[in-house]
């Protein structure tokens, strides 16, 4: 996102993008590259999941961002222990000298993805530099805050996207022009994911870089809890400190648009006969008869585009749920906010649905799960007896429009992606 706009915008400090040494795995210490890398840490929420990676590979990068252990403290000096340890060893090795990293995301279908991937200057939302555009829940923030405490290190970056133009004509070439030149890696996971690393250590290049980042400000588009994590270390170290930067991964979306997709709800100790009860005089529902998902997923885009609309599933049928009582609405949604984040399907659903109608908690594992995979949402409530609700994506347009306004949206609002692949690199902030 570029910071055209009013004058004063123009003179206020933007993005500074910085080089780092990246710690990075020795490939002849592993038995492959792919083995080694995760998605990042709130994608990897099965634990069948966790298994199949932590399975992978002794040093898979899971073990780091996700440790095991009977008590959060034993997990932050499990993980500590086992950096230290891969580091004492040599699995993972420090870049000899400072710079950006140009990463390359392709995957079959024609999706192309580069970014530069440095250190940010973390700045706070009032310095509307760096965009919010999601809630966060306190909880995640102290627990990857206390990992990262424990570890002293950025185990992942987080992603983040900019409007490039004609002030960024450097950066663009240097992302291109790295591009054609041997890779430090190049590895393919089993996602089907192509996934290359370059790093530029030239000076006067990272100078002009970071000149013309300084006039850009940018969305983050992955890792909201991450980015408050920085924020919260940054105010328990004096500055200036390591803790003044984050890691992050920063996509020109003029060039290189993002995938839009829904964060989805599963609903542990809601059952769907009684969820679809409760709607009763309040939201239409029509049961989908012999659908399958692919299907079912059409029909909720088709109720989408006319207002808001969701799908529940969890009793081996599919629930379409759409055209909300306006006045439950206008009873339940807060007032003092735009009309397009009253309107969101996510603000219904936490405002109206889970607030009102189903007297969910939305900030309690206990109660309620986030999964980004649409076919494992509805697979897990069908095994627990749970309901599962299936969002419509939001349009990118909506969310930068509504982060250039300070207006965030409910929690676990979208998915952007490709993601960056977690292990590829890291930073650790004694160094």
């Amino acid at each position: 996102m570029n910071s055209a706009g009013p004058p004063e915008a123009t003179a206020r400090r933007g993005l500074e993008l910085t080089p780092f040494r990246g710690l990075r795995y020795d490939p002849d210490r592993v038995g492959s590259l792919a083995a080694v890398t995760s998605p990042p840490y709130d994608v990897v929420v099965r634990p069948d999941g966790l298994l199949h990676l932590e399975s992978a590979d002794p040093h898979n990068i899971v073990r780091l961002i996700l440790p095991q252990a009977a008590t959060p403290e034993a997990r932050n000096e499990q993980a500590a222990h086992t950096l230290r340890r891969w580091l004492a060893e040599g699995v993972l090795t420090t870049d000899p000298d400072p710079g950006l990293y140009v990463y390359e995301q392709r995957d079959g279908d024609g999706l192309l993805q580069r970014g530069l991937i440095g250190t940010l200057r973390v700045s706070d939302p009032a310095d509307q530099v760096v965009l919010p555009h999601e809630d966060v829940m306190p909880h995640v923030v102290a627990d990857r805050a206390a990992l990262m405490r424990a570890t002293s290190a950025n185990l992942e970056p987080l992603l983040l996207t900019y409007r490039g133009d004609d002030s960024t004509r450097t950066t663009t070439a240097l992302v291109e022009r790295t591009c054609e030149r041997p890779p430090l890696l190049s590895t393919t996971t089993e996602d089907g994911f192509h996934h290359r690393l370059w790093s530029v250590t030239d000076p006067d290049t990272l100078a002009r870089v970071r000149g013309e980042l300084a006039r850009h400000q940018a969305l983050i588009a992955d890792g909201h809890h991450r980015w408050a994590t920085y924020r919260t270390l940054r105010a328990e170290h004096p500055s200036p400190s390591p803790w003044d930067h984050g890691l992050v991964l920063l996509v020109d979306t003029a060039r290189y648009p993002l995938r839009v997709r829904a964060i989805h709800r599963l609903l542990h100790d809601l059952p769907v006969k009684d969820a679809v009860a409760a709607l009763e005089g309040h939201f239409r529902v029509r049961r989908l008869a012999a659908t399958a998902l692919p299907q079912a997923l059409d029909a909720l885009a088709e109720a989408a585009g006319a207002g808001n609309a969701f799908l529940l599933a969890g009793d081996g049928a599919f629930h379409l749920v759409d055209r909300p009582d306006p006045g439950l609405l206008s009873r339940t949604v807060p007032a003092d906010r735009p009309e397009a984040w009253r309107t969101l399907d996510a603000t219904v659903l936490h405002a109206t649905l889970l607030a009102h109608v189903w007297r969910v908690p939305d900030d309690s594992a206990a109660h309620i799960s986030y999964i980004h995979d649409t076919g494992a949402t509805v697979a897990k409530a069908e095994r627990d007896g749970s309901t599962a609700v299936l969002m419509h994506p939001v349009r990118e347009e909506v969310v930068r429009d509504l982060a250039r306004q300070g207006v965030t949206m409910p929690r676990k609002s979208t998915s952007f992606g490709p993601k960056p692949a977690s292990g590829l690199v890291l930073r650790s902030l004694d160094v």
